[in-house]
């Protein structure tokens, strides 16, 4: 017998990519995200940290409690990307930014009006 989930189901296509499990529809079409789709919620502060872990020694800046939608968190993080002049992503609810650049970014999400903190080490 097969173990199924209570929801089963497609959850990857190769014709429209992820698939939400509740209404089964493409990512992009959900209907059950715009029920829920307050924003995400924080302390108000934003934390840039560096981090090496799990990248074989490579460190990033991670800035992280931006209380932001995913679409204006990827365009903060296209800019600090061209402040850095480096590469990075949008992961999880925060931005990495490959290298050590904490001092100028503290400086551009000041100079943007964010509360912002320097974490860890």
């Amino acid at each position: 017998m097969k173990n199924r989930s209570p929801t089963g189901g497609l959850v990857y296509s190769t014709d429209s990519g992820r698939t939400c499990p509740g209404c089964r529809q493409p990512i992009a079409q959900c209907a059950c995200a715009s029920k829920g789709a307050a924003g995400p919620a924080g302390d108000g502060i934003v934390r840039v940290s560096r981090e090496t872990k799990g990248r074989k020694g490579k460190g990033v800046t991670l800035i992280r409690g931006l209380p932001l939608e995913a679409e204006a968190l990827a365009q903060v993080g296209r800019e600090l990307k061209a402040t850095c002049g480096s590469g990075g992503t949008v992961k999880d609810g925060a931005i990495e930014i490959q290298g050590d650049h904490r001092d100028r970014i503290v400086l551009h999400l000041e100079a943007a009006g964010w509360t912002v903190k320097r974490a860890g080490g």
